[in-house]
This record gives structure tokens, C-alpha cells and sequence, in this order.
């Protein structure tokens, strides 16, 4: 092999490979008998060998060594050589000591952009592991870069374990190989393990607060300038110490260490304040270069470690954005904190799902799942008996979370613990293993929400075929504990799982619009389900758990000793139940709208020839079947809207219009909107207004299509008039 074509995986961070032996070849020359089989063939055919080499793994194959082909051989393409650290050093371009305050700056800025360009989902090889720096952190005589070196290795340790704790990743998200480099105790590049190197993380920890102490010295004893570039220093060594602690602290979760990691994180918020501001004070990056920064970098020096495919360019995030996206991804983590504080199922449920539609970032959404998830040391020996393997397990025994959950929602009599309120020992046995049963569903449900939004789809649907089978045996239960406790039909359990299985239709089918997959002439259909039915559905649902639980309520106050005047029962779920209505009438507004957008023209039909809408709705829908409320067939969908086909325009405008006037006014009678219902107190307007004008007559004449807006909501769109 040439001096051009070194071992295939002679550079970077993995040790050369051995040279490989000798090989003879028996090399038979088919040219002459290619062209005179071919000869028999027409224009267009193609001989086959099934056995072989078919048109799969043509299509597939890489050519190894072709630098069109191969990602390993883009370094071999008329560029200079990639320089090692040795050599990068050994030929004066690299320095490891006497190295100016403004180039320390940007080489920790252009290394936090690489991470961040790694935790949008590049490769470590390709972005962080591009800073030579980082490939002999302990051969670095500058004590601030060699501390920050040996704690970015600590500190992508900790992420990865984070994320690959919580198994939230897709492909697409993050890459958790590290081609060889060791991110675990012993920072330095290859396979051999020296003990004499190893760095512990109170090790780590110790070594940037003495060089930021060191730092803040320098900050009291130079000039005014001098004193910005220290104090831009000092506050970046600050932000990598409080980061790396603050994610420990996630990672290995104690209950006592709330108020530390808020602190930390806080504290992070303040430093990231002061680097976006000094950004400019560094180094910067050589323009049209790929290179972030132009000492430290070597943009090909791994790019033998990856394997034989197809080249992929990476490009490094811009410093500022990179900046942008540390202190937004601090601020997230301090809201996945409060999560800490949700004692409620549901409120958990709602907390995990609102932090998911502010599309998070791979790690905060790790972190959120491991902060209820995970098992800390102190219960996992208490959950081992009570939860499956492979099953993601909360701090506390999750049994009694949804034992908790169930109480609160229904209050079902056989789970009271009261002398008046006796069960037999059959029916307590059959709630504990229903109970057993349902710590899987929804612990996957919360895990499901960890996910990006993309995947979330696939998920939901997985999921719902198992609360297809949990619904059956809640009902079994509801029958079971209903006989024994004498209270006749009392569906408490299928109540609460019915509850949550229709947010998770509600979830599947609004994830849709969120992500485009509908053409608009299929919206009618998706808003008439959720106006006629699912909604519908899950009014009646939080209807029916209040009063079941008023009635357990009750029955417990009749039977005690003195009778004493019964307290009214505060109602829970009343703001959630005037979303439901609320989302109910925004549903039907667009849905006769839309249907007299149909009738009138203005929505650009399918040809007949090239689609049958049976088939769409069946495929729209496929996931609901085999639950309870059963799916609404097309046949029926038919019947049901038949005779709204025939309606004039100019009353379904002013349904419409009256539906999103609903809305409103439910609205308006929240006292503390949150950002959510300002939202769609936005739509609701807005909509009000085009359907009033549109029921006056306006436009009538025009075929013109409508356009949908959903930058203010992302499932509920401003209809604008072209």
C-alpha cells in the first residue's frame, strides 16, 4: 500500500493495524466472454444471479478506497496530510504551553460548539474529537486548557451515560460510539489503560475550581483589558465546572440534592450570560475554512476511524448559536427539575407531555425521564419484587404512584382502606395484579414521550395495542370488585384507563397535523373524530370519575358513626374538562368549515382515478381499532355526515362560527392563562371572524383555496382568505 493509503486505521486516536499478510490471487480476465454473453441480451435486460451478487446488494455496496465512496478516504483527496498532536506540535502549529488568553477562548468556544454540534446528532469523531487538544489532554503544559480538556472528557462521559441511560435516542438524534477513545476514567487517546492517569470526578472538579481561583487572581492584577479576556476565561472554567456538577447530580439522583443542582444550573445561566456577551474576545474561525478554530483543530484527522459508507459533511455549529443553544439547554434542565415535585401521576403524565411539545433538546429529554424513572440505590431493591425486568422504574415503588393515581381519579371503594369499606381478599388480589399489569403500559407511556416527536407516532401506536388489552382487564376487575363489595356496576377501573387511552388517540391523531401528514382534504374527516367522538368521549370520561368518586365519597360518610355534614368535594379535573370542551368546539368549527369549504369549491379535490378516500380514512384511523370507544368505520362516518352535505354554506359558516365563538368565551373564563390558552384564544378570534365574514357573503364568488396557518398553534390553524 502507498505512502497516500496508509492503514486503513493508522491515524487519529486508534493504533495502527498490523500489515496484513501476503495474499496470491487467481485473476481471470471475463471481458471477452461479458460481450459475448451480452450479446443475447435486449435493450434493458439485465442477467441476474440470484445466488450471488443481486441488484440489492449492488445498490448497497460501498467501494472501498474510492474516495467517492468511501468516508474514509476523503483525507487522501490532494489535501495535505492530517498532522497527529504529535507531529501538529513537533511542527510548531500546535502550542501546549505560553498560549495567549484570547486563543484559550477560542478553543474552549469552537470545542462547546463541536459537543453541540455532536449533540444534534454527528458523530463524536467528527466533531468534538476534531480538537487535537483533546487527543493528549495530559501532555498539555497549560494548566486552564489541560484541566478543561481532562473535564470535556468527564463531561461527555456523563452525557453519554445520561442518554444512554434513559434509551430515548434514535438514530437520528445522537451517536453514542466512541471510536475508540476512552471517555471513562483514563482521558487519554488509544486502547491502553494507565492507571497513573486516571481522573476521578472529585479529581476533575478540584482541578477547575484551582484554576479558576487562579483566574480570579489575574482578574485583580491586570490592565482593563487584560481583565475582560481573564474574566471571559474565568466565567468559561466556571460554566464547565457547575455544568459537569449539575449533571452528575442528574445523573446519580439524590432527593437531597435538588436545591444543589437548581443552584448550579442557575449559576450556569449567569456565566453563559457573560461568555454570549464575550464571545467576540476569542480566536475566531478562518472563514471559508472548515475548521472552527485555527489552532487545535484538524477537521480529518478521524476520518479513517469511520467506517466504509457513503461521506457525510459535517459542519460544525456557529459559536453563537452553539453559545444560544448551551443557555436554552440549562434552562431546560432546570425545568426537568420540577418534575421532581410532581407527587400526581397525571400531573406527571401532563408535565412529561408539555415538556415534549417544546421539541427539547436529546439530552434535557434524558435527563426529564431519568429524573422520575430511573431507580435510585435506595428503592431499586423495594422495586425488584414489584416491577418486570426491562421496565423503566421510578424513584418510588410505581405500584403506588398509579395506586395513588387511581385514588385520586375515581376513588374506587376496594382500594379504601377503612373499616366500613370492606373487600374480600379475592378482590384485593385481583386490583394487585391488575396493578402489577399496568406498571409497564404507563411507564412506557411517559418513556414514549421522551422521545422527538417523529417517533412519538410510531410509539403511540405500539402502545395502544397494549391498553387494548388492559381495557379488557379493567373491565374484568370493575366486574370482579363490583360483586364483592356489593356496589353494583361501578366501573372505576375502566374508567381510568379509558381516560388515558383516549389521550393517547387524542395524542396520535394530532401528532398528524403537527407533523403535516394530512393533505388538507383529508382535515374534514380528522376534526369531525375528534369533534364527534373523541373529545366527546372524554368529557363524559372525567364526568363519570367525578361522580364516581362522589359516590364513593358519600357512601363512606353514610356509614360513618354521627352524621355530619358532608364537605363539598372539590373537583380536580374542572379546568382540564373546560380544555376538553374547549378543544371539542375548535374541532367542530373547522370541521363544518371545512365542509362548506368543500362544497363551495374551494378545496383542491384528489382525481377520482388516482384516490379512494375509503382507503385514506381506513389508513388514518387502522391504529384506533380493538379499543374502546370502537372505531367509527367509513361507512358510518358516511351515514353520520351525510346530511350536512347537502347543507347550504352560509349555515355551516355560522356553525363554525359559533363553535370558535364557544371557544372563546370558555376561554375567557380562565383566570391565569397560560401561554397554551392565549394561543388559542388567538385562533379562536381570529377564525371567528373569517367564518362570520365568509357566513355574510364574503368571497362567495371565488374558488380560491384557503390557506392554514399553523404558526401560532400546532394543531389548531388561522384560517386566512387568499
Amino acid at each position: 500500500m502507498s505512502d497516500n493509503n496508509d492503514e486503513y486505521y493508522g491515524d487519529g486516536a486508534m493504533e495502527p493495524l498490523a500489515a496484513a499478510p501476503e495474499v496470491t490471487y487467481n485473476w481471470v480476465d471475463v471481458t471477452s466472454d461479458f460481450f459475448k454473453y451480452i450479446k443475447d441480451l435486449q435493450l434493458g435486460e439485465l442477467l441476474h444471479d440470484g445466488l450471488l451478487f443481486g441488484l440489492f446488494e449492488a445498490m448497497s455496496a460501498i467501494e472501498m478506497m474510492d474516495p467517492k465512496m468511501d468516508a474514509g478516504m476523503m483525507c487522501n483527496r490532494g489535501t495535505p496530510k492530517p498532522l497527529n498532536f504529535h507531529q501538529a506540535v513537533a511542527a510548531d502549529k500546535l502550542k501546549i504551553d505560553n498560549i495567549e488568553p484570547n486563543e484559550l477562548i477560542g478553543i474552549i468556544d469552537a470545542t462547546m460548539a463541536c459537543i453541540v454540534s455532536w449533540l444534534e446528532g454527528h458523530s463524536l469523531a467528527q466533531t468534538v474529537f476534531t480538537n487535537l487538544y483533546l487527543h493528549q489532554p495530559h501532555s498539555i503544559n497549560n494548566k486552564i486548557l489541560k484541566a478543561f480538556c481532562i473535564a470535556v472528557y468527564k463531561l461527555l462521559d456523563c452525557i453519554r451515560d445520561c442518554i444512554n441511560q434513559a434509551q430515548v435516542f434514535e438514530e437520528e438524534d445522537f451517536q453514542p460510539m466512541g471510536y475508540g477513545y476512552y471517555l471513562g476514567s483514563n482521558p487519554q487517546s488509544g486502547h491502553t489503560y494507565d492507571a497513573s492517569l486516571e481522573v476521578t470526578e472529585s479529581k476533575c472538579i478540584s482541578l477547575l475550581r484551582e484554576q479558576e481561583e487562579e483566574l480570579n487572581k489575574k482578574t485583580k492584577n491586570t490592565e482593563a483589558e487584560a481583565n475582560i479576556l481573564w474574566t471571559a476565561l474565568a466565567a468559561r472554567i466556571r460554566f464547565t465546572r457547575m455544568f459537569y456538577q449539575a449533571l452528575l447530580l442528574i445523573t446519580k439522583r439524590d432527593s437531597k440534592s435538588g436545591a444543589d443542582c437548581v443552584a448550579l444550573l442557575n449559576g450556569c445561566s449567569e456565566m453563559m450570560k457573560v461568555i454570549i456577551k464575550t464571545s467576540g474576545k476569542g480566536t475566531q474561525p478562518v472563514e471559508n475554512s472548515d475548521s472552527p478554530n485555527p489552532m487545535g483543530f484538524e477537521p480529518m484527522i478521524n476520518q479513517r476511524l469511520l467506517p466504509p459508507t457513503f461521506p457525510r459533511y459535517t459542519r460544525i455549529k456557529p459559536r453563537i448559536e452553539a453559545l444560544q443553544y448551551f443557555d436554552e439547554l440549562v434552562s431546560r434542565l432546570r425545568h426537568a427539575w420540577k418534575i421532581t415535585s410532581c407527587t400526581n401521576f397525571h400531573t406527571a403524565v401532563d408535565f412529561f407531555m408539555e415538556f415534549s411539545r417544546q421539541r427539547a433538546c436529546i439530552l434535557s429529554r434524558s435527563a426529564l425521564q431519568l429524573l422520575y424513572l430511573s431507580p435510585s440505590p435506595a428503592t431499586t431493591a423495594a422495586t425488584a419484587q414489584t416491577v418486570p425486568s426491562g421496565v423503566p422504574r421510578p424513584h418510588h415503588i410505581f405500584i403506588e404512584i398509579l395506586r395513588d393515581s387511581i385514588k385520586n381519579f375515581v376513588n374506587p371503594p376496594v382500594l379504601i382502606n377503612k373499616p366500613m369499606m370492606p373487600g374480600t381478599p379475592q378482590a384485593r388480589e385481583v386490583v394487585e395484579t391488575f396493578l402489577t399489569r399496568c406498571v409497564r403500559p404507563f411507564a412506557v407511556l411517559l418513556q414514549v414521550c421522551g422521545h422527538n416527536r417523529a417517533r412519538q407516532r410510531d410509539k403511540l401506536v405500539l402502545l395502544l395495542d397494549e391498553f387494548a388489552t388492559l381495557q379488557e382487564e379493567a373491565e374484568s376487575v370493575d366486574a370482579i370488585t363490583s360483586g364483592s363489595m356489593g356496589t353494583g356496576d361501578c366501573p372505576c377501573f375502566s374508567t381510568w384507563v379509558l381516560y388515558h387511552v383516549l389521550r393517547v388517540m387524542i395524542a396520535y391523531l394530532l401528532s398528524g397535523l403537527e407533523l403535516e401528514l394530512y393533505s388538507v382534504h383529508e382535515y374534514h374527516y380528522i376534526f369531525w373524530y375528534l369533534y364527534e367522538f373523541l373529545y366527546g368521549w372524554l368529557v363524559s370520561a372525567l364526568g363519570r370519575a367525578e361522580g364516581l368518586a362522589n359516590e364513593t365519597t358519600k357512601r363512606i360518610e353514610g356509614k360513618r358513626a354521627g352524621v355530619r355534614k358532608q364537605k363539598k368535594r372539590t373537583r380536580p379535573y374542572a379546568r382540564e374538562g373546560l380544555m376538553c370542551q374547549v378543544m371539542q368546539n375548535m374541532c367542530g368549527g373547522y370541521y363544518k368549515a371545512l365542509v362548506a369549504f368543500k362544497l363551495q369549491g374551494k378545496i383542491r379535490q384528489p382525481q377520482s382515478e388516482f384516490d379512494n378516500e375509503a382507503v385514506r380514512y381506513k389508513h388514518r384511523f387502522a391504529p384506533l381499532s380493538g379499543l374502546s370507544p370502537p372505531q367509527v368505520h367509513y361507512h358510518e362516518f358516511c351515514e353520520m355526515t351525510q346530511p350536512l352535505q347537502y347543507e347550504n354554506p352560509v349555515i355551516l359558516y355560522l356553525g363554525g362560527y359559533k363553535h370558535f365563538q364557544q371557544a372563546r368565551s370558555l376561554l375567557e373564563t380562565i383566570t391565569v392563562p397560560d401561554q397554551e390558552v392565549q394561543d388559542l384564544l388567538k385562533v379562536a378570534k381570529t377564525n371567528f371572524v373569517v367564518l362570520k365574514l365568509l357566513a355574510g357573503g364574503h368571497k362567495a364568488d371565488t374558488t380560491t383555496s384557503p390557506e392554514f396557518d399553523f404558526s401560532v398553534h400546532r394543531h389548531f390553524p388561522i384560517i386566512k382568505l387568499v
